[in-house]
């Protein structure tokens, strides 16, 4: 079997899990459109030999195949980052919520001690 056609039904297998995955929730359509454009990609890629030399050429690459693990590397590359830049953003949401969890705390037990003062107080 040629490596390309293994390639693209690969990609296809891939594309078919990406889409059940968004349609059952489990991926949000926002998340799932860099896996989406990489599977298109990858697939035109695959299927257009032509095509997949010609860029093999151009960029100096020998064997043109291998250009398909690059760009699906590359892929991965940026969903790592953006994976990771919103890691970093709900990171500093959970420590701004923990920070005022911990100011209403101090404020109800400061309003609790200040009522069982006041109920002593009257009894």
């Amino acid at each position: 079997m040629d490596i390309t056609i293994f390639s693209f039904i690969i990609v296809c297998i891939f594309f078919v899990i990406v889409i059940e995955a968004v349609r059952r929730g489990i991926f949000e359509t926002k998340d799932s459109l860099i896996w989406i454009f990489t599977c298109i990609v990858l697939g035109v890629l695959s299927l257009s030999p032509g095509l997949l030399n010609f860029l093999a050429k151009f960029l100096g690459i020998v064997y043109a195949p291998s250009l398909l693990f690059l760009f699906g590397l590359l892929c991965t590359i940026i969903m790592i980052f953006d994976l990771t830049k919103r890691i970093s953003k709900l990171n500093n949401k959970v420590i701004l919520l923990t920070q005022e969890l911990s100011l209403l705390k101090q404020d109800y037990q400061k309003h609790l001690n200040k009522t069982s003062k006041q109920r002593k107080e009257n009894a």
